[in-house]
This record gives structure tokens, C-alpha cells and sequence, in this order.
């Protein structure tokens, strides 16, 4: 587990970027908080486009801004919703994270602020990644 106030930033700020979710076609607004080995938290929100295979997932959305700035190694990350259900990464998302963690904590975090904690292992049994190749 992660230390206690590490884990509350990261779901407030996985709360806090879904209210800057872009989701005209859905209406389910996705926020997602990606900490890394460097100790830098960086977030994003799901945004959807009429074309909907252009479509980005929070968890990617945050992830990606992390290695844009350098970042490599995923310690954990928060996925927020505001519905009563929790969140749950798509197979896309769990390979992107995957790609840069073989195992990390998965933080679902529902409207109601409750969290279940669960592992990238347990999401993503038996995954692919890149010292396969």
C-alpha cells in the first residue's frame, strides 16, 4: 500500500479531473491520477470526439502526459468516477499500464469517495509486456 496522504492526493486529484472531462457523447466523465517513481502525480480526464475510435481514456490520458515529461516507471493510480459503480480500467488502459509497470495498486474510487484497491495483476492476468520483445 501507499502511504496514507499519497493515497488521498491521488484520488482527489482523480476526483478533480473529472470535472474537466469532455463527454458529450457518454456523459461519464473519467478522472485518473498516474503517480510515478520520481514521485510526481500527473492527471487527466477521459476526452471523447464525435469520431469515436479517437476517443482517449483518462487512465491513458494521464499516463501519456507522464512520459511525455520523461516519465517511465508507474507506481500506482487512481481512476475516479462521480456514479454510485465503481470504475473500472478498459483491456486498452491495463495494457498501457502494463507497459509501464509489471504490477502497480489500481485505486477505484466511486462518487460516493469510497475506494476499492486492487492490483494491475489482478486486472490483467498473465499480461504482455515489453521485455517480451
Amino acid at each position: 500500500m501507499l502511504d496514507p496522504e499519497l493515497t488521498k492526493e491521488l484520488s482527489n486529484r482523480a476526483q478533480a479531473a473529472y470535472g474537466q472531462a469532455y463527454v458529450p457523447y457518454s456523459h461519464y466523465p473519467v478522472g485518473a491520477a498516474a503517480l510515478f517513481s520520481s514521485g510526481e502525480i500527473y492527471s487527466g480526464c477521459n476526452v471523447e470526439n464525435a469520431s469515436y475510435g479517437l476517443t482517449v481514456c483518462a487512465e491513458r490520458n494521464a499516463i501519456f502526459q507522464a512520459v511525455a515529461r520523461g516519465e517511465r516507471k508507474l507506481k500506482g493510480i487512481a481512476i475516479a468516477v462521480p456514479t454510485d459503480v465503481f470504475p473500472s480500467p478498459c483491456g486498452a488502459c491495463r495494457q498501457v499500464i502494463r507497459e509501464f509497470a509489471e504490477d502497480c495498486l489500481v485505486y477505484l474510487i466511486n462518487g460516493q469517495g469510497e475506494t476499492k484497491v486492487t492490483s494491475l495483476k489482478a486486472l490483467l492476468p498473465e499480461a504482455f509486456g515489453p521485455e517480451y520483445l
